[in-house]
């Protein structure tokens, strides 16, 4: 995909669906969205997916996902639905999702899957936010890209658990859009649309490795970028990939990347009982498993190196928090949910 039109105009051609009907190449491509109560532990996460297996176009299907997060009573909802893709619309020259019936585009989303229902808006004016170095969203390497088109976005409308009603008012999350030939085969993934007293701050993390042939694979890789106080950091060439620190586990993680003008350092944790388990088709063939939550703590400390300021930023439940893992003897202890 050529970033230049959505970045220099209209950002939803970011989000023209790059699988090509038929091919044979294995493909898989996401339109999520997601948000967080302003105040209590209450989060969504909503995904359009195409699905395409390697070598067998005729078994392409569409997916809904759902996830309704509650931290204050512990019980998370789950849901996923396929589809023929035959009865989905993916378009290729603008912005226009349909799972079955559920449907996405510029400012809107509406659906249902298994017992969770939604009718949400949403609006934002942040510019796109790109974790890769714009060339590399052309051309096979990484197998795996992801950008938000839709920083900081705010959702108004509500959603639906099991016949029990949400409200949904000022709540802040993104739109996001990811695709490739195959799922990354191991990371830790991040995300905050607004931390304590700094609503307006947007962070966005990943540490990565990744099979490039064969068993060769990729040195871990971490690259981010931070928006703060009117300015933005991105962190995400290949040399300062290689730089950045990082170690993580299943529940818990530490970064730490840096430039000539700031350093930023970070701890992104959750609680095991605040994950869902999902299984990911990986279009070669295989199951990844991802542990997903959005309702984990951050803490970020950034120092500007112009001055010498430091600051602490930090929040309790509204940071995005995802480790996809080939581990599939469940030792984490993550119940797969779908």
């Amino acid at each position: 995909m050529d970033v230049t039109p959505g970045l220099a105009g209209d950002r939803w051609l970011l989000n023209r669906a790059v699988y090509l009907p038929g091919q044979r190449a294995g493909h898989y491509e996401s339109f999520y969205q997601r948000a967080n109560h302003p105040d209590r532990p209450l989060a969504f996460w909503i995904r359009y997916t195409i699905f395409a297996p390697a070598g067998d176009p005729a078994k392409a299907r569409g997916e809904i996902w759902a996830v309704a997060f509650d931290g204050e009573s512990g019980r998370h909802a789950v849901a996923k639905d396929e589809f023929p893709l035959t009865g989905c619309e993916f378009r290729r020259d603008g912005f226009a999702v349909r799972v079955g019936t559920a449907e996405l585009g510029p400012g809107r989303l509406s659906g249902s899957a298994g017992g969770i229902s939604w009718d949400l808006r949403y609006a934002g004016e942040e510019h796109p936010l790109l974790l890769l170095p714009p060339r590399l969203y052309q051309g096979g390497f990484p197998k795996a890209k992801s950008m938000v088109t839709l920083p900081s976005a705010r959702f108004e409308g509500g959603y639906s658990v099991d016949e029990h009603d949400i409200d949904v008012a000022g709540w802040t999350g993104s739109q996001n859009h990811n695709w490739g030939s195959r799922h990354t085969d191991r990371y830790a993934f991040g995300q905050v649309a607004g931390f304590d007293g700094e609503p307006d701050t947007f962070l966005e993390v990943a540490t990565v490795k990744t099979r490039l042939a064969g068993p060769i694979a990729t040195p871990w890789l971490t690259t981010m970028v931070l928006r703060h106080d009117g300015r933005e950091h991105s962190l995400v060439t290949l040399r300062r990939a290689l730089k950045a620190r990082a170690d993580y586990g299943y529940f818990h993680w530490v970064f730490a990347s840096s430039d000539a003008t700031v350093d930023i350092s970070g701890r992104i944790s959750a609680d095991r009982d605040a994950f869902v388990g999902l299984r990911y088709d990986n279009p070669p063939g295989g199951v990844k498993h991802c542990l997903n939550t959005k309702i984990g703590r951050a803490d970020l400390t950034v120092r500007d190196r112009r001055n010498g300021r430091t600051q602490q930023l930090h929040t309790d439940n509204r940071a995005l928090f995802e480790i996809l893992t080939g581990d599939l003897d469940l030792d984490h202890g993550v119940a797969m949910r779908a």
